[in-house]
């Protein structure tokens, strides 16, 4: 994989407009967005999907990045996104299946992956969190889920740290009563 310094000078002349640093930059990240939405989804088959329209999503939309924050931290809310994204869109696909064609399986917990589970759990307690504070969720993923630094996510939400501190603890605290815990 490129050194980071590499990649930020990628991203910067991508969204400039150029196109070869742009296909290096996506060769580039291509691994590591795959393990960061391997962080969100526990099927690997979602995971490639989300990193997919991720990849997608970089390639679109490019000249939105302004250089103000590191491209890495963009990449991280990018990638927070579309791994989100194919979360609803998964469970949304899985409601609207009529019940008639596919036989309802009840996982064996014997073979279910506690952590997999977690994960859900935790995406949809962070979905109910967005529907009501949008604010505190996208804190809480920044630090918690893409394992930024404070400095990183202050200066990509244009808040001060205090604030940004704030927003995570009450988001902590919401998403630790949604999974039931005290």
């Amino acid at each position: 994989m490129a050194k980071e310094s590499d990649t930020e000078e990628l991203a910067r002349r991508a969204a400039a407009g150029d196109s070869l640093a742009l296909d290096a930059l996506l060769a580039a990240i291509g691994p590591r967005v795959l393990e960061q939405c391997g962080r969100f989804l526990p099927c690997r088959q979602d995971a490639e999907e989300a990193a997919q329209d991720a990849l997608l999503q970089v390639a679109r939309h490019i000249q939105r990045f302004e250089g103000r924050s590191l491209f890495s931290t963009w990449l991280h809310t990018v990638v927070a996104n579309c791994a989100r994204q194919t979360y609803r869109s998964l469970r949304r696909r899985a409601a609207e299946r009529p019940s008639t064609l596919l036989p309802v399986e009840v996982a064996d917990p014997r073979t279910t992956s506690v952590i997999a589970g977690s994960r859900l759990d935790l995406l949809d307690a962070l979905d109910r969190l967005e529907a009501h504070r949008p604010e505190l969720a996208t804190a809480l993923v920044l630090r918690d889920l893409c394992q930024l630094d404070y400095q990183e996510i202050a200066g990509q939400l244009g808040i001060p740290i205090g604030t940004l501190k704030s927003r995570i603890h009450h988001a902590r605290r919401y998403v630790r009563e949604a999974l039931g815990g005290s």
